[in-house]
């Protein structure tokens, strides 16, 4: 059975996707990109604010599909998947910073939270390598 921490420090089984810390700070970056996209312009609701909340979502939506598909080889897919969104989010954060849409703080907020969701994807996808090395096709085993 595979481990995580909660916030206590406690260890507990990871279940689902629901129990990967990376999804849940993946949702968190989410929401902060649809609060801060719900204050661009009005004419950019439909431009740069759809595409913040689109990638942003995008995120968390891929490595909750790849987490369900059980196999480790399309898990790692999502999660490169997932990492691509992230670079979306990135840049549509940068290029609202610089249009004057987001407070520079603000956006620099969310690129910090965005590349702590990197890291992190990063990391699991390295783990489920070397887990997998044997045979990447090898079915993620039931908690």
């Amino acid at each position: 059975m595979r481990l995580t921490r909660t916030q206590e420090g406690s260890e507990m089984a990871i279940r689902g996707y629901r129990d990967l810390e990376v999804w849940q700070k993946a949702m968190d970056m989410a929401v902060a990109c649809h609060q801060l996209a719900a204050c661009f312009p009005a004419n950019e609701q439909y431009g740069l604010a759809s595409q913040l909340r689109r990638a942003a979502v995008s995120v968390p939506a891929n490595i909750a599909e790849g987490k369900g598909r059980r196999g480790k080889r399309e898990f790692i897919r999502f999660l490169l998947i997932a990492h691509g969104s992230l670079a979306e989010v990135e840049t549509h954060l940068e290029l609202a910073k610089r249009l004057g849409y987001a407070k520079p703080s603000r956006a620099e907020e969310l690129q910090d939270q965005a590349a702590e969701v990197g890291r992190m994807i990063n990391g699991l996808v390295k783990a489920l390598k070397t887990r997998s090395n044997s045979d990447p096709r090898a079915p993620t085993p039931k908690p």
